[in-house]
């Protein structure tokens, strides 16, 4: 257990040394950490030390104890404040109240007082800490990036549907701080090379890379497509670029790890130092991710390609790429991987490896035709049927060169809408798997999206992305309410005590089951029982 610091201020020596020799500190959890004779000397002290539990007389020469805890209770928040009075003086207990102290004792302090009081002051720093243990839990378990709320605010605010004042508004009840001095977005997508089927090795990697981009501060994560995440990148001058590139390494080193068992990009915008500038920076981070497609041994793209793009007609960004070898496994992995935001993006840069061959009616006919095939060929691979390809545009013989992008722009929407309409059938089929397994399984503790995925032999990333488009919920928020329904089932209409009812909906921890109960149906499981709103 977690050693709970002490600090004392009292200038009577006598009192201050009786206070630090009586009390037997490590029997009841506490550490004694320093002492000073006066609120000037022991304010640095404190800021150093920074004690769970400050001990303090009322009344001091150079700095006073109102004075001192009124410091304290600005600066150190989580520091309890324990007043020590030889004044029975009424003002003196009104302002400690109003500096909201956690006791307040007469002198002359007896043993048993002190250890009385420190001892209620150790039960509420205990229950604080576990409450934030609990939070930090209960966070982590909903995957607060999820939350279907989040997800909408951040869709809306990308795409650029949205003023300042709505973003502030619609941050400020998200309870998100964008108050930054420049912004970056970081777009990045983790895949198995066999995304069909479970893979611990993309799961573990995903996750290991969610968890970092919540824990630290400067990044904001969100779901920002089926099978990606985006996180928006705040802070000043100085540290935005540190950050762009440290989020980038961090991706490419978690990732590279598993190179061979991972398909994975990562993309960048371009700072911008307005929050209306934001749909932007994300549009040209989406638009160079869209170069996966025609670049797949590339892995991380910054926006600084579109730049070279327009300064040499799109050569100079992908001169990597043999123009004379248009690889026909180009356009089926983007029929399998792209999003429709995607495909104006893909189709400018695909045409522009034909460096100028377009010209050629012959060379323009066979481009279209390979289009046309392979798009039927990715199709079909996914189950689609003959009769279903009567939407896609057929080659015109005498197609100017013109026209050729809004050709293929054509081709490629119409061969997603087929793609996009078949998974959504398979994908209700997948989905109905996972809830039937949720429903015979919900009751155990260990009943997580990856055994889920497992389970029924599916990427987690792709299970989470099902959840979170079609349910409205992330599966945790899912899981979560299949739980607090059975548990407010089984307090109405049973005896059953809370701790009971909490080992049958799947917790382990009684004490969690009622943070959680609490922290979602807004009453304690007491208080829903009795039939109450709130705890009085």
């Amino acid at each position: 257990m977690e050693m709970i610091k002490v600090f004392i201020t009292e200038d009577e020596s006598i009192v201050r040394e009786g206070l630090r020799d009586i009390v037997p500190w490590e029997k009841y959890g506490f550490e004694f950490v320093g002492d000073a004779p006066d609120g000037e000397i022991a304010l640095p002290l404190i800021r150093k030390l920074k004690p769970d539990v400050l001990i303090t007389d009322i009344k001091m020469p150079f700095m006073d104890g109102l004075a001192l805890s009124s410091i304290v209770s600005r600066e150190l928040p989580d520091t309890k404040i324990i007043i020590l009075s030889g004044y029975s003086d009424f003002e003196y207990a009104r302002q400690a109240i109003a500096l909201k102290v956690d006791q307040y004792l007469l002198k002359p302090i007896t043993k048993a007082a002190i250890l009385k009081a420190l001892e209620l002051t150790r039960e509420k720093i205990q229950e604080e800490r576990e409450q934030k243990d609990y939070l930090r839990r209960f966070e982590q378990d909903t995957k607060k990036y999820e939350s279907f709320s989040r997800r909408a605010f951040f869709e809306r605010l990308v795409e650029g549907s949205l003023s300042v004042q709505q973003i502030y508004e619609e941050a400020d009840r998200l309870n998100l701080d964008l108050n930054a001095d420049g912004y970056n977005f970081v777009i990045f997508t983790v895949q198995s090379t066999d995304e069909s089927s479970y893979s611990e090795t993309a799961a573990v990697t995903l996750d290991g890379l969610l968890d970092y981009f919540l824990r630290y501060p400067g990044y904001i994560l969100f779901r920002s497509g089926l099978l990606s995440y985006a996180a928006l990148i705040m802070g000043d001058a100085e540290n935005l670029t540190e950050r762009t590139n440290r989020a980038l390494d961090i991706i490419q080193r978690r990732c590279g790890s598993a190179q061979e068992q991972l398909n994975w990009y990562a993309a960048v915008g371009e700072p911008t130092d307005r929050l209306s500038g934001l749909a932007q920076c994300y549009k040209d981070a989406s638009h160079v991710l869209a170069y996966r497609h025609l670049l797949p041994q590339t892995h991380v793209f910054r926006a600084e390609m579109l730049h070279a793009e327009a300064a040499d007609n799109g050569a100079a960004c992908l001169e990597t790429l043999d123009p004379g070898k248009l690889d026909p496994m180009v356009i089926r992995n983007f029929l399998q991987t792209g999003t429709p935001e995607e495909i104006q993006a893909f189709a400018q840069e695909y045409l522009s490896n034909l460096g100028g061959a377009e010209r050629s009616l012959l060379f323009r006919h066979y481009i279209m035709m390979s289009l046309r095939i392979n798009a039927e060929l990715c199709l079909q691979q996914l189950g689609c049927q003959q009769e279903d390809f009567s939407g896609l545009p057929q080659p015109e013989v005498n197609l100017p060169a013109s026209k050729m992008e809004e050709y293929m722009v054509s081709l490629l929407t119409e061969a997603l809408r087929l793609r996009d309409l078949k998974s959504q059938q398979e994908s209700s089929d997948i989905l109905s798997s996972a809830i039937r397994y949720m429903e015979k399984h919900y009751t155990d503790e260990n009943l997580s999206l990856n055994s889920v995925a497992q389970a029924i032999n599916i990427s987690a990333n792709y299970l989470s992305a099902l959840f979170s488009q079609k349910m409205g919920v992330s599966f945790v928020e899912y899981l979560t309410q299949k739980r607090m329904n059975r548990a407010k089932q089984l307090l109405q209409r049973t005896n059953m005590r809370s701790s009971e009812i909490a080992y049958e909906v799947g917790y382990r921890d009684p004490r969690y089951f009622s943070f959680v109960f609490r922290k979602t149906q807004g009453c304690t499981p007491r208080a829903f029982r009795s039939g109450e709103t709130e705890e009085e």
